[in-house]
């Protein structure tokens, strides 16, 4: 295996996402165009070295606790790769941080991508990848171990490939068994995504510890059927949206932790909005045509404690070029 080079650099761009969509828990992911940039050298001075600016830069740590750092260093060691003695980490934070917009995931998928793209430059060097030059990654194995480390495949599977993704577990006899797998599915053209991000913060671990360990079997049939009709919704039939993005599973569960925010969910879907809670919460995301865009949430711009974002739905993922 490579050696990683004194002066190897690299730039990673990874988009924020939205999971779940309603019914597809844990499966069901959307990528929204809002990109963190994390800029990564390997320096000659031993020891870690962590510049963060944007969101959330007053309370995430500068040493080997990060999390972008932490995948980094379990992505080299899948890789067979020790982390380099001396590094420098330049992140740039534009995905809101607690407020289901998969900022974990984007942190995670940055991580381990810039590993792959380590190694990468290693094998080929300079001459290979000059300044701007995309390195080649493994999607798949970045796919893998970024839904590991994050618990769950939705955000991260979204980040990994951008659009609209549905992911699962391999089963036993597959010889990817155990591994997540993700298939893009392709959004409607005339689908666009309206995010609502409040001002108020929600911990992901908050959120699912509210949800119950068991549900009635009526409630796990009639979401399983939902979660097949969002599919329909978002590739084909967009007039079905509403009703597609009902879910049974989390978010009534999960209403007292944000109570705002299901209050704006309801207001939107009674306008005939496919509205839902995004990830764990607390924005909210309204899945609508481009020609009734601007009448979602259209009085609440500029209205205190919500920003809402256009974010757009890129169509590929993270990407890791030479720096």
């Amino acid at each position: 295996m490579p050696v990683i080079p004194v002066g190897a650099a690299l730039r990673v761009r990874t988009p924020a996402s939205s999971a779940n969509l309603g019914p597809g828990f844990d499966s069901v992911g959307l990528a929204l165009g809002v990109w963190d940039e994390v800029d990564v050298t390997v320096t000659d001075e031993p020891g870690l070295r962590i510049e963060v600016s944007g969101s959330g830069a007053d309370g995430v740590p500068r040493d080997g606790s990060h999390l972008v750092y932490r995948s980094l260093a379990r992505g080299l060691r899948e890789l067979g790769v020790e982390p380099p003695p001396g590094l420098l980490l330049q992140t740039r934070n534009a995905v809101p941080h607690g407020r289901g917009m998969g900022s974990s995931a984007t942190a995670i998928v940055t991580g381990v991508a810039a590993a792959h793209g380590l190694v990468a430059y290693a094998a080929g060097g300079p001459a290979a990848y000059p300044s701007g030059a995309q390195l080649p990654i493994d999607l798949a194995a970045v796919n893998d171990l970024a839904s590991e480390l994050e618990g769950h495949p939705d955000n991260a599977s979204a980040t990994v490939y951008g659009g609209l993704t549905l992911s699962w577990t391999a089963d036993e006899g597959d010889e990817r068994a155990g591994r997540t797998v993700t298939v893009q599915l392709p959004l409607h053209p005339e689908v666009t995504a309206i995010v609502f991000v409040p001002e108020t913060t929600l911990a992901t671990h908050t959120a699912r510890a509210l949800l119950p360990e068991r549900v009635p079997l009526r409630d796990a049939a009639v979401n399983s059927a939902r979660c097949a009709l969002l599919v329909e919704a978002a590739t084909r039939r967009p007039d079905l949206l509403v009703a597609a993005t009902r879910d049974w599973l989390h978010t009534e569960a999960r209403r007292p932790s944000y109570a705002a925010s299901m209050a704006l969910v309801d207001r939107l879907r009674a306008a005939g909005h496919a509205a839902t809670i995004s990830g764990a919460g607390p924005s909210v995301l309204a899945l609508v045509t481009r020609e009734r865009a601007a009448e979602v949430g259209a009085d609440l711009e500029g209205a205190a404690g919500w920003l809402r974002l256009e974010p757009g739905v890129p169509e590929h993922g993270v990407v890791v070029t030479s720096a």
